[in-house]
């Protein structure tokens, strides 16, 4: 592989014009078929296979047009102290804002008047305007959205206290402003990294490239692939991310290659055979990890996981053929002021008389220690996962939203005027008759936990019939859940539960379930590529062994600060609740790859230097010395455009950026720089051991690039031929 990179390379540095001009006709073309496709739709949200789903699809079918799984929206009217929402005035606001409502979109289905359907609170303090929409809350028009939130602007200041609520005003997170902060703090770590402003520019103008082709190719698609609006998200997060690491990971091997003196042609070969070869892997480990998600099936799920491991196959190409072309454009420019006068010195990057840099020092200091080192890494990460056994996953509600939005404060106002668990009703669904549907109201009065059960209501054909049921408890509550499962387990096959509560249970639940196989899957082909990649056996499986490690010590973080509240006040937390039920499964799939990233990058270089002649401890610092800046580069910017999303107000968002950032943190830092160096310096050249049965079954992929020595008759492996094969 390595010398067909090698070919690749230097054919478009050479045809450089040509390779420029085809990616940006891709990117014109992607870019104009975006704009020209249709706007796209967000897919309804399923999950197939759980109670939650047959419930709507059951009332799909027996109540048509009723918009079971559609969006639904609260205005809660609260009068002052001392008077009632019955009083005449303040009856004529709440009326006009249902009027409002009604006439405010054709995506409505209902708007039910407090006043006849019983939506007044005991003491005549509160009172709810239930809105339901036909279609879910990701579907909703801005047009819609914008009629339910001036319908409650209306009302406010005319003497009552007006908060609106409800799924309807959910929308999928704007993240250009991260996206952006994250691109300059990246632009900031890479100046200070190369010293060049031009090289510094390369790995973010590719990335950028790479993910505008990427996100406008999903657009462009949307309607064909049936793609939500929502799946290009992840896309454009992983995306950048990978895309700056590809690009910086070669970009540094073509600078270590020309201060090693030779020619910029030469040098770029080189660095794509070599670099571009881990760059591949890595990229294989990210695509593994992304389209692993059809594991889960959750159709939003798979869709999200393909379209970001395409963007990721467009990031390794970019960086195996663009980066090589700009580099023939850059000439003496990539190289820093700084590094073309140690060059004229004889002293340059990489070369022998070079100072032991701060990676050098690192290695000699673990290797020097290498058990005091893995018991602090290992122990460290230990404490910190504890936590992770107390892990509850749910969906977080309107509750945990910060009080400073409409939706907390609604929240709050029907907790206190009609109970908590008026935020989170659930919907019964009854195939049968009506004597069918009054036995399951007889049952579930007989159970705990609800604080109201309402009347059957049969459909047309009185074939099926739904039942609300208002839990004492909040949505998110671990009493709410029982209770959900005691309706299931007190009633019969024909009795669904289903409701937004009851489908965040099931989610939950069906993420749990899949985040073995999921786990499984991912770690277990990944540990068969990097096997291949290694040739080794204990060098995949301490890889995978810490990534395991870092990702429950994060996740123990993450419990510690949004389920216990541990120095919340100091990330925003206003409140304490389960964990974000995908969050574990997410932080598996985008820190695993961005793990693998760095694993393979960095013991790549070791085992080059080992196959190419060097002791197992030299091996260590001599990749440690060529990779440790970049690596601490690349870490660094995903730590930086991780935790801009920690400042965002929705908790979901929050979680997330708090979560990645440090995953990554723990994994580059402790696992990579720490725990890696000082277990491959115990097991010595152990650690490049593989049975001769199996390899001589592995193909050899050559990623270190030892067949390169005698393609381009460079020094190295040729010169200790009996240390080629390991």
């Amino acid at each position: 592989m390595a010398t067909f990179l090698y070919k690749l390379g230097r054919s478009a540095f050479r045809r450089r014009r040509l390779v420029a001009l085809l990616w940006v006709a891709l990117l014109a073309l992607a870019g104009v078929g975006a704009a020209t496709a249709p706007a796209a739709t967000s897919s309804s949200f399923s999950i197939p296979g759980t109670e939650a789903q047959r419930a709507f699809d059951l009332l799909e079918e027996r109540f048509p047009g009723a918009g079971a799984d559609g969006a639904t929206a609260r205005v809660v009217f609260k009068a002052p102290e001392g008077q009632k929402v019955t009083d005449p005035a303040h009856k004529a606001v709440v009326e006009e804002t249902v009027a409002a409502l009604r006439s405010g979109s054709d995506q409505i289905v209902s708007v039910a008047d407090p006043y006849t359907a019983q939506a007044v609170s005991q003491n005549g303090s509160t009172a709810y305007v239930s809105v339901a929409y036909k279609v879910n809350a990701m579907e909703l028009t801005d047009e819609t959205r914008e009629a339910l939130t001036q319908a409650g602007e209306q009302a406010q200041g005319k003497g009552l206290t007006v908060e609106v609520g409800g799924d309807a005003l959910q929308t999928m997170p704007e993240t250009g402003a991260g996206e952006i902060v994250g691109v300059v703090i990246a632009g900031i770590v890479l100046v200070i990294t190369f010293g060049s402003l031009v090289a510094a520019g390369l790995p973010l103008l590719t990335a950028i490239i790479g993910v505008g082709i990427g996100v406008s190719s999903i657009t462009a698609l949307a309607n064909v692939l049936d793609l939500g609006s929502t799946t290009s998200t992840l896309a454009m997060m992983i995306g950048l991310a990978v895309g700056i690491d590809y690009a910086l990971f070669i970009v540094s091997r073509y600078r270590a290659e020309l201060a090693e003196g030779r020619d910029k042609e030469e040098a770029a070969g080189r660095a794509t055979g070599t670099a571009g070869s881990a760059v591949v892997f890595a990229g294989l480990t990210v695509v593994i990890a992304l389209v692993g998600l059809a594991v889960v099936n959750i159709p939003m799920l798979t869709k999200m996981g393909f379209a970001a491991a395409g963007t990721v196959v467009i990031a390794v190409l970019i960086a195996l053929t663009l980066i090589p072309a700009l580099l023939g454009f850059a000439g003496d420019k990539v190289v820093g002021r700084k590094q073309r006068k140690g060059a004229e010195a004889g002293a340059g990057e990489g070369g022998k008389g070079e100072k032991p840099n701060g990676g050098t020092r690192w290695a000699r200091f673990v290797i020097r220690r290498p058990v005091l080192v893995l018991l602090v890494g290992v122990l460290g990460l230990g404490a910190i996962a504890v936590p992770a056994a107390s892990l509850e996953m749910g969906l977080p509600d309107d509750g945990a939203k910060p009080v400073s939005t409409s939706e907390r404060r609604a929240y709050d106002m029907l907790s206190d005027g009609f109970g908590p668990g008026f935020n989170g009703p659930l919907l019964v669904v009854v195939d049968g008759d009506k004597a069918t549907a009054d036995g399951t109201v007889s049952t579930i009065k007989k159970l705990d936990g609800w604080a109201a059960v309402t009347p059957a209501t049969p459909n047309k054909a009185g074939d099926a019939a739904m039942i609300t049921v208002v839990p004492k408890d909040r949505p998110s509550s671990v009493a709410t859940e029982n209770l959900v499962h005691d309706i299931r387990d007190a009633t019969g096959d024909d009795v669904l539960v289903t409701g937004a509560t009851a489908m965040n249970i099931d989610f939950s639940q069906k993420m749990n379930d899949a985040l073995v196989p999921y786990l499984a899957l991912v770690v277990g082909l990944a540990f068969l590529l990097l096997t291949l990649v290694f040739r080794s056996v204990l060098v995949p499986l301490k890889a995978a062994l810490g990534f395991l490690l870092s990702v429950v010590a994060a996740l123990g973080a993450v419990v510690a600060v949004f389920q216990w509240g541990w120095l919340g006040s100091l990330f925003g937390v206003e409140q304490t609740g389960p964990i974000m039920s995908m969050m574990p499964i997410f932080m598996v799939g985008v820190v695993f790859g961005l793990a693998m990233d760095y694993e393979v990058f960095l013991v790549t270089r070791m085992r080059e230097a080992y196959v190419h002649g060097e002791r197992p401890g030299e091996a260590v610092v001599t990749g440690f010395r060529h990779s440790a800046r970049v690596v601490t580069a690349a870490a660094v910017i995903m730590i930086a455009v991780f935790s801009g999303f920690i400042g965002m107000t929705d908790q979901m968002i929050k979680m997330i950026g708090f979560g990645l950032a440090v995953a990554v943190l723990f994994d580059a830092f402790v696992v990579r720089m720490a725990i890696v160096p000082a277990v491959l310096a115990l097991l010595g050249h152990k650690a490049w051991w593989l049975p001769k049965w199996l390899d001589r079954v592995l193909p050899n992929v050559d990623v270190e690039g030892e067949g390169l020595a005698g393609h381009v008759g460079g020094t190295g492996s040729e010169e200790r031929p009996d240390l080629v094969k390991v």
